[in-house]
């Protein structure tokens, strides 16, 4: 069992940067990957990028590639999205999920996922 808490979100200007947490609880962290996953008013939710279980494997949805990082720190078992030149259509409720079969973009193929922090990106 993982159970996640994501913080970090707020409101921020159009061109501004915001870094995401993610806490999980247990032991056994380390051994699954890590995703976050985005949902925008009356939009479905939407993969935004992955991460191994060791952290040396990362994956990013089109839309973000380049402007945000993902990464993770087993020690401290926290996932973080690092996001730089937000753009208005960030906009949304940032969620944080674990696989424990390995990274994915599919939303059915995580396990577990917290319960999502708002991003606001003003123009």
């Amino acid at each position: 069992q993982v159970h996640l808490v994501e913080s970090g979100g707020g409101l921020v200007q159009a061109g501004g940067s915001l870094r995401l947490s993610c806490a999980a609880s247990g032991r056994t962290f380390s051994s699954y990957a890590m995703g976050w996953f985005r949902q925008a008013p009356g939009k479905e939710r939407e993969f935004v990028a992955a991460i191994s279980w060791s952290g040396g494997d990362t994956y990013y949805a089109d839309s973000v590639k380049g402007r945000f990082t993902i990464s993770r720190d087993n020690a401290k078992n926290t996932v973080y999205l690092q996001m730089n030149s937000l753009k208005p259509v960030d906009t949304a409720v940032y969620y944080c999920a674990a696989d424990a079969e390995g990274y994915s973009d599919r939303l059915y193929e995580y396990d577990y996922w917290g319960q999502g922090t708002q991003v606001t990106v003003s123009s």
